[in-house]
């Protein structure tokens, strides 16, 4: 089989570019370096070490940009070299990423950080199969994803209880109005509503209301939110090493693809301090799919 650019599979170059030197990236790229095996050739850099790397980034077959600000420096450098992006979440690229990569009409493909609505709510009904009502507090910037969520929830049979924060200030007030009417809160990844200087506070006010928490990362899920559903950078390096793989081999790029590999966290002392009994973290993995 010809590979990409008309070379030979076990030809094929691909260059991984990281966001810096921390370990998440660093284990995305090893994932990505294992699924494409050792017929193809990979580099790997740092995207403020780009410039002294011209002759990987124009050899490639294949840039694969890992993290928002690896795909952004990558979108600067220009260029027809095919790009895939990871570790990077689907609000950037469908507002930014994909035009700025796009510029010049390469191709493009993304892995996204985000598991699918259809996925959470699948969840949610196999961790609390007796609660119906799914409260989401969101950001003016992500109030768009309250039709879609509603629309999720309604094929699981379940209500969504949403509303939008107009301000950190107003945060309180707008999950305690949620919370009033939801068995549940569903944490969603936005800026506005979860980050460093509120995330004790959302999660001190549904343990107030006796309410679980469904988080989005290993890390909610230690803090407090009594299960999690994400993917962690080795999942999502696996995934992205496979589409590499297959551009590798002639394949194009997929557009954009949701998470094929996740994991589920629970948090046994808050399941204990609600009295909540949620099945086991591998009886919630069984059969949760949605894409």
């Amino acid at each position: 089989m010809l590979a990409f650019c008309g070379m030979a599979a076990h030809a094929g170059m691909a260059t991984l570019v990281l966001s810096d030197g921390s370990a998440p990236y660093h284990e995305a790229a090893d994932a990505i370096e294992a699924a494409l095996g050792p017929q193809h050739t990979v580099t790997r850099m740092l995207a403020d070490k780009m410039s002294a790397s011209a002759s990987a980034l124009s050899r490639a077959n294949l840039l694969v940009a890992i993290g928002v600000k690896a795909a952004d420096l990558v979108a600067g450098q220009g260029g027809s070299t095919p790009v895939l992006a990871v570790l990077v979440t689907e609000d950037w690229y469908r507002s930014q990423g994909k035009a700025k990569l796009s510029a010049g009409g390469r191709s493009v493909g993304v892995v996204v950080l985000e598991q699918p609505f259809s996925r959470q709510m699948d969840l949610v009904r196999k961790a609390f199969p007796q609660l119906s009502r799914i409260g989401v507090v969101l950001g003016r910037k992500n109030a768009g994803m309250l039709e879609p969520l509603q629309a999720a929830a309604s094929k699981e049979g379940m209500t969504l209880v949403g509303a939008v924060s107009e301000s950190e200030s107003t945060l309180v007030a707008t999950l305690e109005q949620v919370l009033r009417e939801a068995d549940l809160l569903l944490a969603v990844p936005d800026a506005e509503v979860l980050n460093r200087s509120t995330v004790q506070s959302v999660l001190m006010t549904t343990y107030r209301y006796r309410d679980p928490m469904v988080g989005y990362s290993k890390a909610l899920s230690r803090a407090g939110a009594l299960v999690s559903l994400y993917s962690t950078p080795v999942q999502i390096g696996r995934q992205a090493g496979e589409v590499a793989a297959r551009v590798m081999s002639g394949a194009r790029l997929p557009e954009l693809q949701w998470p094929q590999y996740f994991s589920v966290s629970v948090n046994r002392h808050v399941a204990r301090s609600l009295g909540s009994d949620v099945p086991s973290e591998s009886a919630l993995l069984a059969g949760l799919g949605g894409q």
